[in-house]
């Protein structure tokens, strides 16, 4: 895999996103030692989900600052209300109870401010790893869909080729009595001597059956190839015809007969 394919994977968003494994993390960052495309693009991705996060701040709550005010209140008044107790050394402990109230309220602080911090940012990071989760998941799709219309081009395209060449001779079959509405068209090339077929029209297979291509050489039914299930184009057959003076499509068992199933016969036609 090269370096722009290994980018366009989507393991760097896994890695900046602490999703991927020890061996993929160790792997991403010995890729993005040995190649700068690699570090880069780590750095560019982080830069951009440190600015999603940023248009997407989520604010703490306003009862948060109302517990911490309040939680305040009620330990000053606390400390405050209590009986302190007369000594020989009275000033110093006044100075020390003193101290102890303060670093109390200051501690306080600390632990309600912490909460909301935690809050807000488990609540940030929530937001914008779902949302990231969403868009890696669209972009795998897309990608998948990108392959498979790809492949789809791939066949039109052998497809046209298989059509215009100049060798090619077209046969089309036409449905038999009572089954006029199927047809198939076969390419014949009269060079190579292979045989494509494309089934324009022919109704679903039966469970456990398969239509079978015949070729007619010299008055007698010669096996051409059975027709795949997935035969949605122009497809080749695996058997290449010398000459023949007509071809015919039978419905037989899957896999095929050894002679054709007269009365199974969907289209047939001439060799002009």
């Amino acid at each position: 895999m090269d370096t722009r394919d290994y980018i366009e994977s989507g393991i760097i968003e896994q890695y900046v996103l602490g999703l991927t494994s020890v061996e993929e993390t160790a792997d991403v960052e010995n890729m993005a030692i040995e190649h700068v495309e690699v570090k880069q693009a780590i750095y560019d991705f982080e830069i951009m989900v440190e600015q999603q996060a940023n248009e997407n701040v989520i604010h703490p709550p306003a009862f948060i600052k109302t517990n911490i005010e309040g939680a305040l209140s009620n330990k000053f008044s606390a400390i405050n209300s209590k009986q302190i107790p007369h000594y020989k050394n009275e000033g110093a402990i006044i100075r020390n109870l003193s101290s102890l109230k303060y670093i109390a309220a200051a501690a306080i602080i600390l632990l309600l401010f912490s909460t909301g911090l935690n809050f807000y940012f488990y609540s940030a990071f929530k937001n914008t790893n779902t949302k990231y989760e969403a868009l890696f998941n669209e972009r795998n799709t897309l990608q998948a869909n990108n392959a498979s219309y790809r492949t789809q081009i791939d066949e039109m395209n052998q497809s046209f080729s298989v059509i215009q060449d100049s060798n090619m001779v077209n046969i089309t079959m036409k449905g038999t009595k009572g089954r006029e509405d199927n047809i198939a068209t076969v390419f014949w090339n009269s060079q190579t001597k292979d045989v494509y077929l494309i089934s324009n029209k022919l109704f679903k297979t039966p469970e456990g059956k398969q239509y079978q291509l015949w070729a007619i050489v010299d008055g007698k039914p010669v096996n051409a190839g059975m027709v795949a299930y997935d035969c949605n184009g122009v497809c080749k057959m695996s058997k290449k015809i010398d000459h023949a003076q007509a071809f015919a499509i039978t419905l037989e068992k899957q896999g095929g007969s050894a002679a054709p199933t007269m009365e199974q016969m969907y289209v047939i036609g001439k060799v002009s």
